[in-house]
């Protein structure tokens, strides 16, 4: 296939980025005389510098996911990020030198976010990170905003994603895609609703949860770690944010879990999960043709996939 974005098309794709995120800003009456660019994989994170602002453009999305459907995911974590750390939960927050909604320009959907000088000569221990998710957990437990639920496994996304590639074998061989799409019709329906997922898992609550592995995107600050990227921020178990992450880390998760009286993880929920995550990994191969290093990254993930027993047995 000819069609992954060339190294010239990821530069354009960069800087567009940039120009978008510091032409919002000075519309919005920032000074922005230096901007550098933090961090560019799905997205462009852009220091506005002399501002302490820092700008996020979302860049590498699902084929099924509209501007306006990205807008109101921003929305939902500017509305949790703020409301979290108005009760002193150590997050990423966003900016106080604009309003807390989504600028559209250009075809990108930007949001503002405080600056936080990085301590980038530390290693990130994702083990007390794990632990850590159980605090986070216990502070969401009382937001007040409307989620959906189970969000972050974006079931539409991943049904999409495996008729795509029934066409894109360069990406995916076809006895991996035919698993894969016998799991999913098994793990569907438990994703799609919530009446089905609490009749297969009676007991087991709901709330709010991060969505997006937050034991790898806790931010290691100069002033301490904060919680970060809560762009999938949804409605679901809370084994949801261990997902695939091993034994090691739920034992710990699980000792902060009783340090925050909050149930342990639940093993077969954690199986279910282990599952969904897997097939999601699988539809993100059909993003690598927007960020071909994907391929790299989602590759060994496909083979242990491989190796482990067919998730509806």
């Amino acid at each position: 296939m000819t069609d992954f974005a060339t190294p010239a098309d990821l530069a354009r794709r960069t800087g567009a980025a940039v120009d978008a995120a510091v032409g919002s800003a000075r519309d919005l009456g920032l000074t922005v005389t230096d901007a550098a660019v933090l961090h560019d994989l799905f997205s462009v994170v852009v220091h506005l510098a002399p501002a302490p602002v820092v700008a996020r453009v979302p860049t590498v999305l699902p084929h099924t996911e509209s501007l306006d459907a990205l807008a109101r995911r921003q929305r939902a974590e500017l509305d949790v990020t703020r409301w979290l750390a108005d009760r002193g939960t150590p997050v990423l927050e966003p900016s106080p030198l604009v309003a807390p909604e989504p600028v559209s320009r250009d075809g990108f959907s930007i949001t503002f976010w405080q600056y936080v000088a990085e301590d980038r000569d530390r290693e990130p221990d994702y083990l007390a990170n794990s632990e850590s998710v159980a605090d986070l957990h216990a502070a969401l437990r009382g937001y007040p905003g409307t989620l959906d639920f189970l969000s972050a496994a974006d079931p539409d996304f991943v049904a999409a994603s495996l008729v795509a590639l029934e066409r894109r074998s360069d990406l995916l061989a076809a006895a991996d895609l035919t698993r894969a799409q016998r799991e999913w019709k098994r793990l569907e329906p438990l994703v799609r609703s919530r009446a089905a997922f609490e009749e297969a898992f009676p007991g087991v609550d709901l709330q709010p949860i991060h969505g997006d592995s937050p034991t790898a995107n806790i931010f290691s600050g100069v002033d301490g770690d904060r919680y970060s990227d809560f762009e999938l921020i949804t409605l679901g178990p809370v084994e949801w944010d261990l997902a695939a992450l091993g034994p090691e880390h739920a034992e710990v998760y699980n000792r902060g879990a009783q340090r925050n009286r909050l149930r342990p993880l639940h093993d077969d929920v954690l199986r279910f999960v282990d599952a969904v995550g897997m097939l999601r990994v699988v539809a993100t191969l059909t993003l690598a043709p927007q960020l071909p290093d994907l391929v790299g990254y989602l590759m060994p993930a496909v083979e242990l996939w491989r190796d482990t027993p067919f998730a509806g047995d």
